[in-house]
């Protein structure tokens, strides 16, 4: 059996991948392991408008997951990080609601955060793949 890792790559990657020296995600026993995404743009600087931010990181997130042969509505693990969810929290979650499809919902832990490399939202899932 091969240690090799089962790497997923969307098709227009960013350049936070070879930066920061980490894959976007990694097949193994039928989930896809996905990396956290940032709403960066492609030079992987910071989108500056916190609500477009938050729609690029699903973008990318999106993008991974199609690479894969899944979409959101396979993702059973979810997992946030915010740089000042006291006062983001809101601006955030409407967003959100954008992309988290019709319930039954993917479970979700959010986390605050006191930095993310110059972002303000991160989002990290783990999805069922298509049998």
């Amino acid at each position: 059996m091969s240690n090799k890792r089962d790497v997923v790559f969307p098709a227009d990657r960013h350049d936070l991948y070879e930066l920061h020296r980490y894959s976007p995600a990694v097949r193994a026993n039928g989930f896809l392991f996905v990396s956290g995404q940032v709403g960066s743009r492609k030079d992987g600087s910071p989108e500056p408008d916190l609500k477009e931010q938050v729609r690029l990181a699903f973008a990318n997130l999106n993008a991974i997951l199609a690479a894969a042969g899944c979409s959101f509505d396979d993702v059973v693990d979810t997992t946030v990080f915010m740089v000042d969810p006291h006062a983001q929290f809101e601006a955030i979650w409407e967003v959100v609601a954008d992309y988290w499809g019709e319930a039954p919902y993917p479970n979700v832990t959010a986390v605050g955060v006191t930095w993310l490399s110059g972002f303000d939202f991160e989002i990290k899932v783990i999805a069922k793949l298509p049998e």
